[in-house]
Protein backbone atom coordinates (compact mmCIF):
# COMPACT_ATOMS: atom_id res chain seq x y z
CA UNK A 1 0.00 0.00 0.00
CA UNK A 2 1.00 3.47 -0.72
CA UNK A 3 0.85 6.01 1.70
CA UNK A 4 0.28 9.15 1.46
CA UNK A 5 2.87 12.30 2.75
CA UNK A 6 0.72 12.80 5.74
CA UNK A 7 0.72 9.64 6.86
CA UNK A 8 4.45 8.97 6.31
CA UNK A 9 5.33 12.41 8.02
CA UNK A 10 3.50 11.09 11.05
CA UNK A 11 5.39 7.78 11.11
CA UNK A 12 8.48 9.54 11.01
CA UNK A 13 7.52 11.82 13.75
CA UNK A 14 6.41 8.74 15.75
CA UNK A 15 9.67 7.23 14.71
CA UNK A 16 11.79 9.77 16.30
CA UNK A 17 9.89 10.33 18.95
CA UNK A 18 9.95 6.68 20.24
CA UNK A 19 13.55 7.17 19.48
CA UNK A 20 13.82 10.36 21.76
CA UNK A 21 11.88 8.84 24.34
CA UNK A 22 14.52 5.56 24.31
CA UNK A 23 17.69 7.84 24.36
CA UNK A 24 15.88 9.76 27.90
CA UNK A 25 15.55 6.81 29.14
CA UNK A 26 18.53 6.12 29.46
CA UNK A 27 19.67 5.69 33.35
CA UNK A 28 23.02 4.59 35.01
CA UNK A 29 23.41 4.47 39.03
CA UNK A 30 26.36 4.85 40.23
CA UNK A 31 27.33 3.67 44.26
CA UNK A 32 30.17 5.24 46.12
CA UNK A 33 31.00 6.92 49.47
CA UNK A 34 32.68 10.28 47.94
CA UNK A 35 30.54 13.29 49.25
CA UNK A 36 31.89 16.16 51.28
CA UNK A 37 35.41 16.97 50.62
CA UNK A 38 35.60 14.23 48.05
CA UNK A 39 32.95 15.29 46.18
CA UNK A 40 33.97 17.78 43.65
CA UNK A 41 36.23 14.95 42.20
CA UNK A 42 32.79 12.82 41.59
CA UNK A 43 31.12 15.44 40.42
CA UNK A 44 33.87 17.01 37.81
CA UNK A 45 33.76 13.18 36.12
CA UNK A 46 29.86 13.20 36.45
CA UNK A 47 29.61 16.14 34.61
CA UNK A 48 31.92 14.88 31.67
CA UNK A 49 29.96 11.83 31.53
CA UNK A 50 26.67 13.82 31.31
CA UNK A 51 28.37 15.96 28.14
CA UNK A 52 29.12 12.49 26.37
CA UNK A 53 26.16 11.03 27.05
CA UNK A 54 23.18 13.81 27.58
CA UNK A 55 20.14 11.79 27.32
CA UNK A 56 21.57 9.74 30.48
CA UNK A 57 20.19 10.37 33.47
CA UNK A 58 22.81 9.66 36.23
CA UNK A 59 21.81 8.42 40.11
CA UNK A 60 24.81 9.25 42.07
CA UNK A 61 23.99 6.73 45.03
CA UNK A 62 26.48 7.67 47.45
CA UNK A 63 26.33 6.27 50.74
CA UNK A 64 28.55 8.75 53.42
CA UNK A 65 31.49 7.04 55.75
CA UNK A 66 34.95 7.40 56.69
CA UNK A 67 37.16 4.89 54.29
CA UNK A 68 33.33 3.18 52.79
CA UNK A 69 32.56 0.97 55.74
CA UNK A 70 29.04 2.78 55.65
CA UNK A 71 28.74 1.75 52.27
CA UNK A 72 29.83 -1.47 52.09
CA UNK A 73 27.40 -2.28 54.58
CA UNK A 74 24.52 -0.62 52.63
CA UNK A 75 26.12 -2.78 49.01
CA UNK A 76 26.51 -6.10 50.81
CA UNK A 77 22.63 -5.90 51.49
CA UNK A 78 21.82 -4.84 47.81
CA UNK A 79 24.05 -7.28 46.25
CA UNK A 80 23.06 -10.33 48.71
CA UNK A 81 19.02 -9.08 47.51
CA UNK A 82 20.16 -9.04 43.91
CA UNK A 83 19.65 -5.02 42.71
CA UNK A 84 22.81 -4.85 42.36
CA UNK A 85 24.07 -1.05 41.49
CA UNK A 86 25.24 -0.89 37.58
CA UNK A 87 28.08 0.06 39.07
CA UNK A 88 30.46 0.49 42.64
CA UNK A 89 33.15 1.99 44.03
CA UNK A 90 35.62 -0.01 45.67
CA UNK A 91 39.46 -0.70 47.01
CA UNK A 92 41.02 -2.37 44.11
CA UNK A 93 42.37 -5.59 44.66
CA UNK A 94 41.09 -8.66 47.93
CA UNK A 95 38.37 -5.86 49.08
CA UNK A 96 36.42 -6.59 45.34
CA UNK A 97 38.34 -10.33 45.25
CA UNK A 98 37.87 -12.18 47.93
CA UNK A 99 34.48 -10.95 48.11
CA UNK A 100 32.02 -10.79 45.25
CA UNK A 101 34.56 -11.55 42.51
CA UNK A 102 35.13 -15.15 44.14
CA UNK A 103 31.01 -15.09 44.87
CA UNK A 104 30.25 -14.98 41.07
CA UNK A 105 28.68 -11.79 41.33
CA UNK A 106 31.39 -9.55 38.87
CA UNK A 107 31.93 -10.05 35.07
CA UNK A 108 35.32 -10.26 33.69
CA UNK A 109 36.51 -7.22 32.44
CA UNK A 110 39.08 -8.31 30.73
CA UNK A 111 37.85 -7.98 26.73
CA UNK A 112 37.01 -4.42 28.06
CA UNK A 113 40.98 -3.86 28.96
CA UNK A 114 41.81 -5.30 25.86
CA UNK A 115 39.73 -2.96 23.52
CA UNK A 116 40.56 0.10 25.24
CA UNK A 117 44.28 -0.86 25.46
CA UNK A 118 44.30 -0.22 29.16
CA UNK A 119 46.85 -2.73 29.67
CA UNK A 120 49.73 -0.74 28.24
CA UNK A 121 48.49 2.49 30.35
CA UNK A 122 48.05 0.51 33.52
CA UNK A 123 50.97 -0.37 35.55
CA UNK A 124 52.34 -4.29 35.96
CA UNK A 125 51.61 -4.14 39.39
CA UNK A 126 48.14 -2.43 39.49
CA UNK A 127 46.58 -5.07 36.95
CA UNK A 128 48.20 -7.61 39.08
CA UNK A 129 45.82 -6.39 42.05
CA UNK A 130 43.22 -6.13 39.97
CA UNK A 131 43.46 -9.60 38.54
CA UNK A 132 42.61 -13.31 39.71
CA UNK A 133 41.87 -16.54 38.02
CA UNK A 134 42.34 -15.59 34.37
CA UNK A 135 40.00 -12.53 34.48
CA UNK A 136 40.42 -8.63 35.84
CA UNK A 137 37.28 -7.62 37.87
CA UNK A 138 37.83 -3.43 38.46
CA UNK A 139 38.64 -0.36 36.69
CA UNK A 140 41.02 2.00 38.72
CA UNK A 141 40.47 5.27 38.39
CA UNK A 142 43.33 6.38 40.85
CA UNK A 143 46.38 5.93 42.63
CA UNK A 144 46.43 6.50 46.20
CA UNK A 145 49.20 7.04 48.77
CA UNK A 146 48.80 5.40 52.34
CA UNK A 147 52.20 6.09 53.80
CA UNK A 148 52.26 10.44 53.94
CA UNK A 149 52.95 12.32 57.13
CA UNK A 150 51.13 15.98 57.15
CA UNK A 151 52.12 18.89 59.12
CA UNK A 152 52.19 22.99 58.77
CA UNK A 153 55.45 23.87 58.07
CA UNK A 154 55.33 27.44 59.97
CA UNK A 155 54.25 25.31 63.37
CA UNK A 156 57.46 23.16 63.03
CA UNK A 157 59.52 26.28 62.39
CA UNK A 158 57.92 28.24 65.36
CA UNK A 159 58.41 24.73 67.59
CA UNK A 160 61.81 23.99 66.59
CA UNK A 161 61.56 20.54 65.40
CA UNK A 162 62.26 19.02 62.31
CA UNK A 163 60.02 16.10 60.36
CA UNK A 164 61.16 12.76 61.94
CA UNK A 165 62.60 9.99 59.46
CA UNK A 166 62.14 6.80 61.89
CA UNK A 167 59.51 6.11 64.34
CA UNK A 168 61.48 6.37 67.56
CA UNK A 169 62.42 9.74 66.22
CA UNK A 170 58.95 10.18 65.81
CA UNK A 171 58.37 9.41 69.34
CA UNK A 172 61.43 11.25 70.22
CA UNK A 173 60.30 14.22 68.46
CA UNK A 174 56.47 14.56 70.58
CA UNK A 175 58.27 14.00 73.82
CA UNK A 176 59.48 17.51 72.91
CA UNK A 177 56.57 19.01 71.25
CA UNK A 178 54.82 17.98 74.92
CA UNK A 179 57.45 20.09 76.64
CA UNK A 180 57.21 23.00 74.40
CA UNK A 181 52.59 22.41 75.63
CA UNK A 182 51.95 20.36 72.51
CA UNK A 183 49.00 18.46 74.45
CA UNK A 184 48.78 15.94 71.34
CA UNK A 185 51.47 16.17 68.42
CA UNK A 186 50.25 13.21 66.48
CA UNK A 187 46.63 13.86 65.61
CA UNK A 188 44.20 10.98 64.73
CA UNK A 189 40.66 9.90 64.29
CA UNK A 190 38.33 7.29 64.33
CA UNK A 191 39.57 3.65 64.30
CA UNK A 192 39.33 3.32 60.40
CA UNK A 193 42.31 5.82 60.83
CA UNK A 194 44.24 4.11 63.37
CA UNK A 195 43.95 1.07 61.66
CA UNK A 196 45.77 3.42 58.76
CA UNK A 197 48.07 4.61 61.12
CA UNK A 198 49.07 0.66 62.46
CA UNK A 199 49.98 -0.34 58.89
CA UNK A 200 52.36 2.52 58.61
CA UNK A 201 54.06 1.84 61.76
CA UNK A 202 54.27 -1.84 60.87
CA UNK A 203 55.62 -1.18 57.05
CA UNK A 204 57.99 1.67 58.65
CA UNK A 205 59.46 -1.14 61.56
CA UNK A 206 59.40 -4.28 59.52
CA UNK A 207 60.31 -2.98 56.06
CA UNK A 208 58.39 -3.37 52.83
CA UNK A 209 59.67 -7.18 52.30
CA UNK A 210 58.53 -7.87 56.03
CA UNK A 211 55.51 -6.74 55.43
CA UNK A 212 54.36 -8.87 52.52
CA UNK A 213 55.45 -11.49 54.30
CA UNK A 214 52.62 -10.75 56.96
CA UNK A 215 50.01 -11.29 53.81
CA UNK A 216 51.88 -14.39 52.69
CA UNK A 217 51.69 -16.02 55.65
CA UNK A 218 55.68 -16.16 55.58
CA UNK A 219 55.85 -14.33 58.70
CA UNK A 220 53.95 -14.87 61.77
CA UNK A 221 51.82 -11.96 63.76
CA UNK A 222 53.09 -13.62 67.01
CA UNK A 223 56.63 -12.86 65.44
CA UNK A 224 58.99 -10.73 68.12
CA UNK A 225 59.47 -8.73 65.18
CA UNK A 226 55.72 -8.02 65.02
CA UNK A 227 55.12 -7.94 68.56
CA UNK A 228 57.73 -5.03 68.78
CA UNK A 229 56.19 -3.06 66.07
CA UNK A 230 52.80 -3.27 68.27
CA UNK A 231 54.64 -1.83 71.41
CA UNK A 232 56.27 0.73 69.09
CA UNK A 233 52.72 2.00 67.78
CA UNK A 234 51.60 2.06 71.47
CA UNK A 235 53.95 4.51 72.09
CA UNK A 236 52.96 6.32 69.04
CA UNK A 237 49.20 6.71 70.01
CA UNK A 238 50.73 7.85 73.27
CA UNK A 239 51.11 11.05 71.34
CA UNK A 240 48.20 11.02 70.42
CA UNK A 241 44.53 13.15 70.97
CA UNK A 242 42.36 11.80 74.00
CA UNK A 243 39.23 12.33 71.71
CA UNK A 244 40.55 10.30 68.30
CA UNK A 245 37.47 7.89 68.09
CA UNK A 246 34.82 11.10 67.67
CA UNK A 247 37.05 12.66 65.15
CA UNK A 248 36.68 11.72 61.43
CA UNK A 249 39.81 12.01 59.01
CA UNK A 250 38.72 15.70 57.76
CA UNK A 251 38.25 17.03 61.34
CA UNK A 252 41.72 15.48 62.37
CA UNK A 253 43.36 17.41 58.95
CA UNK A 254 41.99 20.58 60.48
CA UNK A 255 44.10 20.47 63.63
CA UNK A 256 47.17 20.22 61.10
CA UNK A 257 45.44 23.19 59.75
CA UNK A 258 44.87 25.06 62.59
CA UNK A 259 48.56 23.92 64.44
CA UNK A 260 46.76 22.28 67.35
CA UNK A 261 48.74 19.28 66.67
CA UNK A 262 52.24 18.71 64.63
CA UNK A 263 51.65 15.52 62.63
CA UNK A 264 48.80 13.09 61.07
CA UNK A 265 49.53 10.15 58.83
CA UNK A 266 46.74 9.92 56.68
CA UNK A 267 46.19 9.14 52.58
CA UNK A 268 46.85 11.33 50.48
CA UNK A 269 43.07 12.51 49.35
CA UNK A 270 44.29 14.81 52.63
CA UNK A 271 46.18 16.70 49.27
CA UNK A 272 42.79 17.38 48.05
CA UNK A 273 41.07 18.73 51.14
CA UNK A 274 43.75 20.63 51.90
CA UNK A 275 43.89 22.52 48.41
CA UNK A 276 40.69 22.15 47.66
CA UNK A 277 38.00 22.57 50.39
CA UNK A 278 40.85 24.79 52.34
CA UNK A 279 42.41 26.43 49.38
CA UNK A 280 46.06 25.99 50.96
CA UNK A 281 49.30 26.11 48.79
CA UNK A 282 51.04 22.68 48.78
CA UNK A 283 54.40 23.29 50.64
CA UNK A 284 53.25 26.49 52.70
CA UNK A 285 49.87 25.73 53.96
CA UNK A 286 50.53 22.12 54.24
CA UNK A 287 54.20 20.22 53.95
CA UNK A 288 54.56 16.60 53.93
CA UNK A 289 57.10 13.39 54.13
CA UNK A 290 56.85 9.84 53.86
CA UNK A 291 55.92 8.11 57.14
CA UNK A 292 58.22 7.67 59.34
CA UNK A 293 60.57 4.49 58.43
CA UNK A 294 58.88 4.14 54.88
CA UNK A 295 60.89 6.43 52.54
CA UNK A 296 61.64 4.22 49.67
CA UNK A 297 58.22 2.66 49.83
CA UNK A 298 55.20 3.33 48.10
CA UNK A 299 52.36 2.09 50.71
CA UNK A 300 49.25 1.94 47.60
CA UNK A 301 45.69 1.41 47.60
CA UNK A 302 43.64 2.04 44.36
CA UNK A 303 40.03 3.14 43.67
CA UNK A 304 37.81 1.48 41.31
CA UNK A 305 34.73 0.42 39.63
CA UNK A 306 33.45 -3.11 38.92
CA UNK A 307 30.30 -4.14 36.80
CA UNK A 308 28.12 -6.31 38.58
CA UNK A 309 26.62 -9.23 36.94
CA UNK A 310 22.84 -8.11 36.53
CA UNK A 311 23.45 -4.60 36.43
CA UNK A 312 20.01 -2.98 35.01
CA UNK A 313 21.82 -0.29 32.96
CA UNK A 314 25.00 -2.51 31.80
CA UNK A 315 25.15 -0.32 28.40
CA UNK A 316 25.27 2.59 30.28
CA UNK A 317 27.75 1.30 33.21
CA UNK A 318 30.34 -0.23 30.40
CA UNK A 319 30.34 3.47 29.28
CA UNK A 320 31.14 4.85 32.66
CA UNK A 321 33.90 2.41 33.00
CA UNK A 322 35.45 3.15 29.59
CA UNK A 323 35.55 7.35 30.92
CA UNK A 324 36.86 6.34 34.27
CA UNK A 325 39.89 4.17 32.52
CA UNK A 326 40.78 7.13 29.67
CA UNK A 327 43.17 9.49 30.21
CA UNK A 328 40.77 12.17 30.06
CA UNK A 329 38.09 10.69 33.02
CA UNK A 330 41.50 10.53 34.83
CA UNK A 331 43.13 13.81 34.61
CA UNK A 332 39.66 15.54 34.90
CA UNK A 333 39.09 13.32 38.63
CA UNK A 334 42.31 13.08 40.15
CA UNK A 335 43.77 16.70 40.58
CA UNK A 336 40.37 17.38 42.55
CA UNK A 337 40.89 14.14 44.85
CA UNK A 338 44.54 14.97 45.74
CA UNK A 339 45.40 11.22 43.67
CA UNK A 340 47.58 10.18 40.66
CA UNK A 341 46.11 8.62 37.78
CA UNK A 342 46.22 5.30 37.45
CA UNK A 343 47.52 5.50 33.61
CA UNK A 344 51.13 6.24 33.08
CA UNK A 345 50.88 8.69 30.50
CA UNK A 346 48.80 11.20 32.62
CA UNK A 347 49.35 14.92 32.23
CA UNK A 348 51.24 16.01 35.08
CA UNK A 349 50.96 19.39 34.26
CA UNK A 350 47.22 19.45 35.71
CA UNK A 351 48.48 18.30 39.12
CA UNK A 352 49.54 20.23 41.90
CA UNK A 353 53.16 19.89 43.59
CA UNK A 354 52.11 17.45 45.91
CA UNK A 355 50.93 14.86 42.81
CA UNK A 356 53.65 15.27 40.97
CA UNK A 357 55.89 14.30 43.56
CA UNK A 358 53.68 11.55 44.52
CA UNK A 359 53.88 10.21 40.51
CA UNK A 360 57.82 10.54 40.75
CA UNK A 361 57.75 8.34 43.74
CA UNK A 362 55.60 6.24 42.31
CA UNK A 363 57.73 4.97 39.77
CA UNK A 364 61.03 4.89 41.33
CA UNK A 365 59.89 3.32 45.19
CA UNK A 366 59.21 -0.52 46.04
CA UNK A 367 55.18 -0.74 45.49
CA UNK A 368 53.28 -2.71 48.39
CA UNK A 369 49.77 -2.79 49.04
CA UNK A 370 47.36 -1.03 51.89
CA UNK A 371 45.64 -3.76 54.30
CA UNK A 372 43.66 -0.30 55.86
CA UNK A 373 42.11 -0.09 52.16
CA UNK A 374 41.58 -3.16 51.27
CA UNK A 375 44.57 -4.29 48.58
CA UNK A 376 46.56 -6.58 50.10
CA UNK A 377 43.91 -8.51 53.18
CA UNK A 378 40.96 -10.17 52.51
CA UNK A 379 37.33 -8.67 54.00
CA UNK A 380 37.24 -11.58 56.42
CA UNK A 381 40.50 -10.43 58.03
CA UNK A 382 39.92 -6.51 57.88
CA UNK A 383 36.04 -6.36 59.17
CA UNK A 384 37.58 -7.73 62.39
CA UNK A 385 40.82 -5.86 62.58
CA UNK A 386 39.11 -2.99 64.07
CA UNK A 387 38.38 -4.85 67.24
CA UNK A 388 41.60 -5.46 67.79
CA UNK A 389 43.00 -2.01 67.20
CA UNK A 390 40.19 -0.96 69.85
CA UNK A 391 41.14 -3.66 72.23
CA UNK A 392 45.23 -2.63 71.74
CA UNK A 393 44.68 1.05 72.29
CA UNK A 394 42.69 0.11 75.36
CA UNK A 395 45.10 -2.37 76.76
CA UNK A 396 48.31 -1.94 74.84
CA UNK A 397 48.85 -5.47 75.28
CA UNK A 398 50.95 -6.26 72.63
CA UNK A 399 51.33 -9.85 72.98
CA UNK A 400 47.52 -10.27 73.28
CA UNK A 401 47.20 -8.35 70.20
CA UNK A 402 49.56 -9.66 68.05
CA UNK A 403 48.10 -13.14 69.20
CA UNK A 404 44.52 -11.95 68.26
CA UNK A 405 45.92 -11.08 64.89
CA UNK A 406 47.51 -14.05 64.05
CA UNK A 407 43.89 -15.95 65.06
CA UNK A 408 42.46 -13.66 62.55
CA UNK A 409 44.51 -14.30 59.79
CA UNK A 410 44.08 -18.19 60.25
CA UNK A 411 40.55 -17.77 60.19
CA UNK A 412 41.13 -15.92 57.05
CA UNK A 413 43.15 -18.59 55.16
CA UNK A 414 46.38 -16.80 55.13
CA UNK A 415 47.91 -17.04 58.46
CA UNK A 416 49.85 -20.35 59.48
Amino acid sequence: MIKTPIKKALLIAAALATTTSALAAGKLEIFSWWAGDEGPALEALIKLYKQKYPNVAVDNATVTGGAGTNARAVLKTRMLGGTPPDSFQVHAGQELIGTWVVAGRMEDLSSLFKSEGWSKVFPADVIKLISSKGGIWSVPVNVHRSNVMWYNPAKLKAWGVTVPKTWPEFISTCATLKKKGVAAPLVVGENWTQQHLWENVMIGTLGAQGWENLWAGKTKFTDPKVVGAFTTFGKVMDCANKDASGLSWQQASDRIVSGQSAFNIMGDWAAGYFTTTKKLEPGKGFGWATAPGTSKTFVMLADSFGLPKGAKDRAEAINWLKLLGSREGQDTFNPLKGSIAARTDSDLSKYNTYSRSAATDWKNSKIVGSMAHGAVAPESFTSAFGAVIDQFVATKNSAGAAAAAQALAVRSGFGK
